[in-house]
């Protein structure tokens, strides 16, 4: 024993120190002491000696700078360089586009909490309150989506006038130009409760006021272009749409073929210098009733007109569209989403180089500005329009499963139903605080490019299976179309979102871990513009620096991972209560696994590694649960620790470790330099995989909140619009939910009462008359079963149509020889 103590001591020293990240003097002065502490207590004096030497080897090189930079880092720099991939245009301005918040802290491996949980709660002003209360709920009241659906195929008049009226396209507009001048929290807010009216309304309003000429001109616009255009795009004078995808370039939009060449033309009579456009858009929301057109294409001056470089780039430019050669196509039609959706074509359109946004020295920079707004604008549409169907989608259909009933017993007491409701209270938890959370990194001035990525994917994804369980729940009332449906419409319009804005699969596949790994990673960003610096001694004093802050940050993640595996992070300082700090150790652990995984797969695939899609999507899996998680913790602490909240919490909790742990054991399994995996998953598992789904006892306590009036619920379902007037289903079902429970002992009483009775009425009047003849039920709790049939048939049932409203009305105005028969013969 005297013999292994000091290496002991090495090893325990060497091990204490990486988990607290010391610096590496004072490691070495510590382990020193430890040694010297080994010898006096009789420690075998040749293993002190060696234990030191190999202090000394470590220590002495690193330790002093003049013998570490020619004899390390200088030749570790032009082995970075030979193996570092080059990063193209396209890449590095992707990278320099965004900003980092506390993600970046989710890939350090030891997470600042008290970062998160200092963060403002976000809190909507008076006048943005105001504005939810009164014109967003008057427009959620004037739209039936049946009608905006079925009969019109778009919005009435009225609504397209109210939204212009009220100023809906100029949420984000500044106040000195007309518009709103809102929040991104007061942005979520209306396009979340918007969304439980109508998609088609929520999309309508959001476009405008995601990426597209408001935005760009906000930011890149030149002075005369904000006077001119803000005013009329906030009052609706203009009607705006951005041309960016076409049949050639989806999720490549890199990649556009469309192209402007610097030419002289005729532009209100005069001869100017500008650029003729070819163009060929489509999937293009408000193209066919848009009245100024935001475009991107490639820009070229093959004559030098403006400069010396040919090819400038990626340039974007605002056509009015009346301008001679833009032609709007027909419409798309969306999966029965009638939101309005065009191509948009060109050939040779001329324009003058005033109509570039930003003008002519902003030529070259539209993949920049693109990826600059995108990352604000993806923050909020598409999540808010996801939380609003997954939070309405989860009161109402709790209510009707405790309405409907079957088998005597309302369906969500059945165990099948009960997993379903489960699924649907916990994923539209996690949903609306993480569409929050993005929208709050807004408000503080990041341009969150990583986690709007993150809300994008996971919002959309989770909101299409929350909408497939509300149709399972429902059943027959799901399936049939028509003003009494609420769930339908939403279920068949689930795969737009996950479509549009960047397919999910090469989101979830290239972006969350290709962007986040080296734009929230504390180190690679640094040894990369290191490596690229010109200045050779410079370019050796930051990679100096930077190298072996990423060594010393490696080692410590491999110790604190199998730490906490051993410990199955049941030990250490967190914050939190007494209920929430498990959670927070739980994050520590998993972002040390994070941080570890991912360096290991950067330093031994390099630029490969990109090519390895379903281990980058692995990772990028493991880094949005932990930005999931972390918000919907910081949602819990900002609402003051509510207990009634914590089955809530603790089903998505559970579900994202769970998928956290299925994603790492994925990554390992099929790691591509296997003895590389059994090693990490020694240090990572090593007790193996112990994360579970949430157990059925959870399942069933996050059921019944929704099944039952309750504080939670209400704060499930705030911000949604669940006003029970005669346009919203959902509303009326949810208002029925409390006279059901009220009068469930009276029905049990007199139901019992009749199965034991002798009564052979089957008519449900002649039995209540019976009921209280016999003396079972009141003549009060008669009225008040009579209601309960009322409500409840009310809630369950359909839609029926005679053929001719079942028809296009276009039908109608086809020659009578080309119509189809009427009827089946």
């Amino acid at each position: 024993m005297s013999i292994l103590a000091p290496f002991l001591a090495f090893l325990l020293v060497g091990a204490f120190a990486a988990y607290h990240r010391l610096r590496l003097a004072y490691w070495a002065a510590i382990t020193a002491t430890a040694l010297v502490a080994c010898w006096l207590l009789g420690a075998n004096p040749a293993a002190s000696v060696v234990a030191a030497v190999l202090v000394a080897l470590i220590a002495v090189p690193l330790l002093i700078p003049a013998i570490r930079k020619p004899l390390i880092t200088a030749p570790l720099l032009t082995f970075y360089r030979k193996i570092l991939p080059p990063l193209s245009q396209t890449e590095r301005i992707a990278l320099e586009s965004g900003s980092v918040g506390f993600e970046g802290e989710l890939f350090s491996g030891d997470p600042d909490w008290q970062q998160l949980l200092s963060q403002p709660r976000p809190v909507l002003t008076e006048e943005e309150q105001a504005f939810l209360d009164g014109p967003v709920e008057t427009l959620c009241r004037m739209t039936n989506d049946w009608e905006i659906t079925h009969v019109h195929a778009d919005l009435p008049p009225e609504l397209w006038a109210y939204i212009k009226q009220n100023r809906f396209f100029g949420i984000i507009i500044p106040k000195q130009y007309g518009g709103l001048g809102f929040s991104a929290l007061a942005h979520h807010k209306i396009i979340q409760k918007l969304a439980c009216a109508s998609t088609v309304v929520s999309s309508t309003v959001g476009v405008p006021n995601s990426l597209g000429p408001g935005e760009l001109l906000m930011h890149y616009g030149t002075q005369e272009q904000k006077d001119y255009y803000l005013r009329r795009l906030a009052d609706g004078t203009e009607v705006p749409c951005f041309g960016l995808t076409g049949p050639f370039a989806g999720s490549d939009a890199t990649s556009i073929p469309d192209y402007g060449i610097v030419c002289k033309g005729n532009w209100n009579g005069a001869q100017v210098l500008g650029l003729k456009l070819t163009f060929d858009k489509r999937y293009i929301t408000l193209a066919p009733v848009a009245t100024i057109i935001g475009l991107a294409f490639r820009m070229y001056d093959p004559d030098g007109l403006i400069g010396d470089t040919q090819d400038i780039g990626i340039t974007l430019a605002l056509l009015p569209r009346e301008t001679p050669g833009v032609e709007i196509g027909r419409r798309h039609f969306p999966l029965n989403s009638p939101f309005q959706n065009g191509p948009l074509h060109g050939r040779d359109v001329f324009i003058p180089l005033s109509q570039l946004i930003g003008g002519e020295d902003m030529a070259g920079h539209g993949w920049a500005m693109l990826n600059e707004c995108l990352s604000i604008g993806r923050s909020i549409t598409l999540p808010s329009t996801a939380s609003g169907g997954a939070k309405i989608g989860a009161v109402a259909t709790g209510a009707y499963a405790r309405i409907r009933k079957q088998f005597g017993l309302s369906i969500g007491r059945f165990e099948g139903v009960e997993e379903a409701l489960a699924r649907i209270a916990g994923k539209a938890y996690a949903i609306s605080a993480l569409s929050q959370a993005t929208a709050a990194a807004v408000d503080r001035g990041e341009k969150p490019a990583v986690p709007s990525a993150i809300a994008k994917y996971h919002c959309t994804s989770m909101g299409r299976e929350v909408a497939s369980d509300v149709m399972d729940v429902l059943g027959g009332k799901g399936i049939i179309l028509g003003p009494r449906n609420f769930a339908g419409r939403g279920w068949q319009a689930a795969p737009i979102a996950i479509t549009v804005e960047g397919a999910n699969i090469m989101t979830r596949s290239l972006l969350i871990f290709g962007q986040g790994a080296i734009l929230c990673h504390p180190w690679v960003l640094k040894e990369m513009k290191a490596a690229q610096n010109p200045d050779l001694q410079a370019g050796i004093e930051e990679f100096d620096r930077n190298l072996f802050g990423h060594i010393g940050f490696a080692i410590s993640n491999a110790v604190r991972s199998f730490w906490f595996g051993l410990t199955g992070a049941q030990v250490g300082a967190a914050p939190g209560d007494t209920y929430t700090r498990r959670y927070f150790r739980k994050l520590d652990r998993y972002s040390a696994n994070l941080a570890l995984v991912a360096d290991v797969s950067m330093l031994l695939l390099g630029g490969k590694l990109k090519f390895k899609e379903s281990l980058s999507g692995r990772l990028g899996d493991v880094l949005s649960h932990l930005y999931m998680t972390s918000a919907m913790l910081k949602r819990y602490e900002d609402e003051g620790r509510p207990a009634a909240d914590q089955a809530l919490l603790a089903w998505a909790f559970h579900d994202s470790v769970h998928k956290m742990e299925l994603a790492l054991s994925g990554a390992l399994r099929n790691f591509p330099i296997r003895p590389v995996g059994w090693l990490l998953w020694a240090l990572v598992f090593p007790w193996g995989r112990r994360a579970q789904a949430p157990s059925d006892r959870l399942g069933q306590r996050a059921a019944a909140l929704l099944m039952t009036p309750n504080e939670a619920r209400d704060r499930l379902a705030e911000g949604t619009f669940i006003t029970p007037c005669a346009n919203n289903p959902a509303g009326r079902i949810n208002s029925y939910l409390a006279k059901v429970i009220l009068a469930e002992p009276v029905e049990r009483k007199f139901l019992k009462a009749l199965k034991t009775s002798d009564i052979e009425a089957l008519d449900f009047d002649k039995q209540l008359d019976e009921g209280v003849r016999e003396g079972w039920i009141t003549a009060e709790e008669r009225k008040q079963l009579e209601e309960l049939r009322e409500l409840t048939l009310e809630a369950i049932n359909v839609d029926d149509f005679d053929v001719h409203e079942l028809r296009a009305a276009s039908y109608y105005d086809l020659p009578q020889q080309k119509r189809q028969p009427r009827e089946a013969a």
